[in-house]
């Protein structure tokens, strides 16, 4: 028999949910996985959000588990009761965690949605975002809600660059960058093996990191970025991936220097790069790009990466790494059972379809 139960937190779950998130019975994506989310509940979410883990079991066997949070009214009664995807700005993919394709898991999925938007305490909105568009969970999860009597409207989140790899090599790889890219590079790194004083490394694991971490701070104190919302966060994602043996820590030295650093994590043949970061200083010597070019170059020969992906953003100077763009989407869902979930439909989806008329009937006029 199937059934829906709730869990506050992580460690809160059975068993049996662990072996949702096996390497070899999930999807590849390093954001279903569950050291990324343990990280990101301990370090950032869990600070603004309460944690509500919506799990379908079948005769004490986890099926499914949707990672939802939501921010306490704190006595605010006229506020609606959002649900919402356990992610936020750290997070470049959300998925369902399944067991199984996603042909025999449509009626779980509607089974689990179902149960959510009948729960005792009455959510008034979903919100699911940032989801593959193109994935068939992003569309079972549409069906499933409209199923359950609410009204869903998509919504662009960011473009994802990455790159096929396609079993090339990385010298194969370079001859097919843009002409500009190619010879800035090579200018470059001639001037920089001139000065005799540039040095790469690359940290995989924790003997090294603690130098590493700090090495890392210092470049991004000294660039463009803003501090982090959430300090322990990056340093947290780096101790996990080094744990597991996904971590790509590239930093990059002049006269002893650190002037370049870029985070990258290494999952099931995809090379992600999460962060990067350059002392402004030293930006006429373009070491950011001679620092990705070497990172590249590992990924691609010593990893054997099937994809790189620069994950969230339409950055122009992407395109010139990548192939291929992909979209990244948010689903919200309106529970029409409600008040607010109504009035939350008529002003998101009445107002976009309003849009969508005046822009047609202002095509007619200056045609």
């Amino acid at each position: 028999m199937k059934k829906v139960r709730i869990y506050d937190n992580l460690e809160a779950l059975p068993d049996s949910y662990l072996q949702l998130f096996d390497a070899e019975k999930t999807s590849s994506s390093f954001f279903a996985s569950l050291p990324w989310f343990q990280n990101l509940f301990l370090n950032s979410l869990s600070k603004d959000h309460t944690i509500r883990l919506y799990g379908l079991e079948e005769n004490g066997s986890a099926r499914l588990l949707l990672p939802l949070c939501f921010i306490p009214r704190k006595n605010a009664w006229y506020m609606p009761r959002k649900l919402l995807a356990a992610s936020n700005y750290y997070t470049s993919l959300f998925k369902l965690i399944q067991n199984g394709s996603i042909e025999n898991c449509q009626d779980d999925i509607n089974l689990l949605i179902n149960a959510v938007i009948h729960e005792k305490t009455r959510w008034d909105s979903i919100d699911l975002h940032p989801m593959a568009i193109d994935s068939e969970q992003f569309n079972a999860i549409q069906r499933a809600c409209r199923s359950a009597g609410m009204a869903v409207q998509t919504y662009f989140c960011f473009g994802n660059w990455y790159l096929d790899v396609n079993g090339r090599s990385f010298h194969e790889y370079f001859d097919s960058l843009p002409s500009r890219l190619k010879n800035t590079l090579q200018r470059k790194y001639r001037s920089l093996a001139k000065r005799g004083d540039l040095e790469i490394k690359l940290i995989q694991t924790e003997d090294q990191l603690d130098a590493a971490i700090i090495a890392y701070e210092q470049v991004y104190h000294s660039s463009w970025k803003l501090p982090e919302a959430h300090p322990l966060f990056i340093a947290g994602l780096m101790r996990t991936c080094a744990q597991h043996g996904w971590l790509r820590l590239g930093v990059a030295y002049i006269a002893d220097q650190p002037v370049a650093a870029q985070l990258w994590i290494v999952h099931k043949q995809i090379a992600s790069i999460y962060k990067l970061a350059y002392d402004d200083r030293y930006a006429n010597l373009s070491v950011g790009s001679i620092l990705t070019s070497h990172m590249m170059q590992h990924v691609i020969d010593i990893d054997h990466v099937k994809e790189v992906d620069y994950l969230t953003g339409d950055d122009a100077y992407k395109q010139d790494w990548m192939s291929h763009r992909r979209g990244r989407w948010g689903l919200i869902a309106f529970n029409l059972h409600s008040m607010y979930g109504v009035l939350g439909a008529f002003w998101h989806i009445g107002r976009r379809l309003l849009k969508m008329k005046w822009f047609s009937i202002i095509k007619k006029i200056t045609k």
